[in-house]
């Protein structure tokens, strides 16, 4: 691998994908923040089934990371990867203009693609950029997550705020504008992370595979074909029951199988129980972001109805609250980042195991403040805004013990020769959460298909599910607490 050495900067490719990615977040988020009220309000669906569609929609985003490693591990390189991604995804944005299901859906299949490309290889690359043991390659992660809120933030109050004040269709265009955006970025700026190895479109790549095509020409039309595959998975969601589980328990052999042929080939014994590793690390990330994203969802319409949104006389448009959680990302994210160097210079930086539990254990008291928010209810059946805004703060601090720890975890425990592979597996946990939190979210509100609750049973209906939520995920979180010496033993000394 090529290296840079250790100093007190960063590698100055790191600034190029952190703006790169918070314009391609400032596109996917556009498009989440409005996903549910749009699908509620301009195609009059109910509850359950816009939470399974946005389910649906939202677990195919990150379970197409698998296919985008593994072409750009194999074939195509991370930066044509990133590319192709960057342009499918703008296109999805434009489809959506058509502004009617059908054109909907297609869109939809092609941000999915397009971000399959996208997610797993730039992550992946700014994993590159730092040698094996760096220091600072959890706080380069940290930053490059700010990156991500900072595009989300953006999203969730300025498309937030449009789509919402002048039409759903003005919101998804702006949030395209984005994309392509982050592309130019991508591509000026390339000379900057050079030095990351895999760039470039490898031999196999180059390869003709029909008459004059080469199998990344093969690859890229055959990209386009997936489309209406998604468009069919999102409307019959109920086959994602299926698939994911395959591909969960698909992914988990590759990746031991890989660990093990490390191990005969090193003459070691330390990569399939890092593989092990990763599997408990995937499947306690699937229990966080599960309830995590009811934002885009339960929380959502929640906020829509029970939640007093006025601010001195201005009304917040419900899809905007959701911008609680890029804002305190990016107040605490710098702080988190010096925390870490801190405390691993000190000696006292939590192990992965316990920052994943902490993290679970504060996203489940959040979930609890709702019930301290209905303490303070109004006539309408609505607790005070300050509820989310806490709710969402917790939520937050969690997410930070959490996910960008993860993303640097991955990069460690998986063998050089696989690590867009392991990627992808990674952001397939995101995709079982996500389409586990449309269920959730289905379930949560009795609004639309059929006699809608009333504004008290609504709330009480909410509630009762937000609560539930937080103690099933305070035993988790205690589970884990147990199991954190047998996890870190199958680490093998990764920090």
């Amino acid at each position: 691998m090529t290296t840079i050495e250790a100093n007190e900067k960063h590698p100055k490719g790191l600034m190029t994908l952190f703006f790169s990615e918070m314009w391609e977040r400032f596109c996917y988020y556009g498009m989440r923040t409005l996903l549910t009220l749009f699908l509620v309000k301009s195609l009059m669906m109910g509850d359950s089934e816009a939470s399974l569609i946005y389910g649906a929609y939202t677990g195919l985003v990150y379970a197409a990371p698998i296919l985008g490693g593994r072409m750009a591990d194999k074939y195509l390189g991370y930066r044509y990867a990133v590319m192709l991604g960057a342009v499918l995804m703008a296109i999805g944005e434009f489809l959506i203009l058509g502004n009617n299901e059908n054109m909907m859906l297609i869109g939809m299949g092609a941000l999915i693609i397009g971000n399959g490309y996208f997610k797993a290889n730039i992550s992946t690359i700014v994993g590159k950029l730092y040698k094996d043991n760096d220091p600072r390659r959890d706080s380069g992660f940290t930053i490059f997550y700010i990156g991500i809120n900072v595009g989300a933030l953006l999203a969730t109050t300025i498309v937030a705020y449009v789509g919402e004040t002048y039409g759903f269709r003005n919101g998804f265009g702006l949030a395209g504008l984005g994309m392509l955006l982050g592309l130019g970025i991508f591509w000026v700026g390339r000379k900057n992370y050079a030095a990351a190895p895999g760039l470039e479109i490898h031999e196999e790549g180059k390869k003709k595979v029909i008459g004059p095509i080469t199998m990344v020409q093969a690859i890229t039309v055959g990209s386009l074909f997936l489309i209406p595959l998604c468009y069919l998975l999102i409307m019959q969601n109920e086959l994602m029951d299926y698939i994911l589980l395959a591909l969960f328990l698909g992914i988990s052999v590759v990746l031991i199988r890989a660990g093990s042929s490390e191990d005969k080939k090193e003459n070691i014994s330390i990569w399939r129980d890092r593989m092990i590793a990763l599997i408990i690390f995937m499947i306690i990330n699937i229990s966080f972001w599960a309830c995590f994203e009811q934002a885009g969802t339960s929380l959502t319409l929640f906020a829509d109805r029970n939640v007093d949104r006025m601010i001195f006389g201005w009304e917040m448009p419900a899809s905007m609250t959701q911008f609680f959680n890029p804002f305190f990302i990016i107040l605490f994210g710098s702080i988190f980042s010096i925390m870490w160097v801190k405390l691993s210079k000190i000696g006292k930086n939590p192990s992965i195991p316990l920052k994943f539990c902490f993290g679970i254990a504060q996203l489940a008291l959040g979930f609890l403040l709702t019930k301290l928010g209905y303490q303070f209810v109004n006539e309408a059946f609505q607790v005070p805004i300050l509820t989310l805004v806490f709710l969402y703060m917790l939520h937050t601090t969690g997410e930070l013990f959490l996910s960008p720890i993860g993303l640097s975890m991955v990069t460690k425990l998986s063998p050089k020769s696989m690590a867009g592979t392991a990627m992808g597996a990674w952001f397939l946990s995101f995709a079982i959460a996500n389409y586990a939190g449309g269920k959730i979210a289905a379930i949560t509100g009795g609004h639309g298909g059929g006699e809608a609750l009333s504004a008290e049973a609504g709330l009480l209906q909410y509630l009762d599910v937000f609560s539930t939520i937080g103690y099933v995920l305070l035993v988790i979180a205690a589970g884990i607490f147990l199991l954190n010496k047998p996890i870190k033993k199958l680490m093998h000394g990764v920090e």
